[in-house]
């Protein structure tokens, strides 16, 4: 698998992080963080502990959207970087964490 990363002019990448910044304060991050659960391991880390990941990161043409970002707890998003959510899946599966099915 070949990696793919568009060049991110940067005043998009300014323009998306305050788009992220202004949907962190919204109510709907805010239900969306309530149960304190990572999307990706699935722990229970509380609310005060999750940080906002794009599935599809900035710097692989994702935008900041309801459906392109996700709580993780700060675990998950370090080790995930920019990895989109294909490559992420593979890596779990060659650490043995996900199934095969």
């Amino acid at each position: 698998m070949s990696d793919y990363y568009a060049p991110v002019d940067p005043e998009v990448l300014k323009r998306e992080r305050a788009k992220a910044r202004a949907l962190r304060q919204s109510p709907w991050w805010k239900r969306r963080i309530a149960d304190g659960v990572c999307h990706y391991c699935r722990r229970r880390v509380g609310h005060r502990h999750l940080t906002m990941d794009h599935l599809v990161p900035l710097g692989r043409g994702g935008r900041t959207t309801r459906g392109n970002v996700v709580p993780a707890c700060k675990t998950c998003n370090t080790k995930k970087q920019s990895l989109v959510p294909v490559e992420w899946e593979e890596y779990l599966r060659a650490l043995g964490a996900l199934g095969d099915d």
